[in-house]
């Protein structure tokens, strides 16, 4: 009996799709790396810690449920909390009730965040810039956009009995 997992039935990846492939893994794995270097150097702050922040100013009343944020930074409810114990030692956010769910907390972003992070948008857009859009034409632009949409409508999980790290 054979199965979709034996070696004879994989669709193997082409030379070129190998090649783009392991690319592509260089190159996110350097991003998020470059990103976060210079989030630490810059404003004393992990990428992720940013992109909570980013969340919360964003947000009405810089609000924002706590499992919804786990869900949009794609990170388990216990990494959440953690980070955002860290936001709160440092006075960036704070924890409050829910008002419409008892068992729910939201996560606010206080005046303090919001200046940390007012400080480090110019150095963080700065770097992203050199990494990505200083470096292509306005055409890749186009088609970086549209191939990344393109994955994530592909990639984005359907909640109903998945495994996702935010339920986590």
């Amino acid at each position: 009996m054979t199965t979709a997992n034996d070696a004879g039935d994989s669709r193997w990846l082409s030379a070129e799709e190998q090649r783009v492939w392991r690319s592509y893994l260089q190159a996110t794995t350097l991003l998020e790396d470059t990103l976060d270097r210079q989030l630490q150097r810059d404003a004393g702050m992990p990428h992720i810690y940013y992109g909570l922040l980013v969340q919360l100013a964003e947000a009405p009343r810089r609000r924002r449920r706590m499992t919804e944020l786990a869900k949009d930074a794609k990170i388990t409810r216990s990494r959440l909390s953690h980070a955002i114990a860290r936001l709160e030692k440092n006075g960036w956010v704070h924890r409050e009730d829910c008002p419409s769910d008892k068992r729910g907390q939201n996560a606010y972003l206080t005046d303090k965040g919001y200046e940390v992070l007012q400080k480090a948008a110019p150095g963080h857009v700065t770097a992203v810039r050199q990494a990505i859009f200083d470096r292509l034409t306005p055409e890749q632009v186009r088609q970086l956009g549209e191939i990344t949409r393109t994955m994530v409508e592909s990639l984005e999980p359907d909640c109903a009995g998945a495994d996702l790290p935010w339920l986590r």
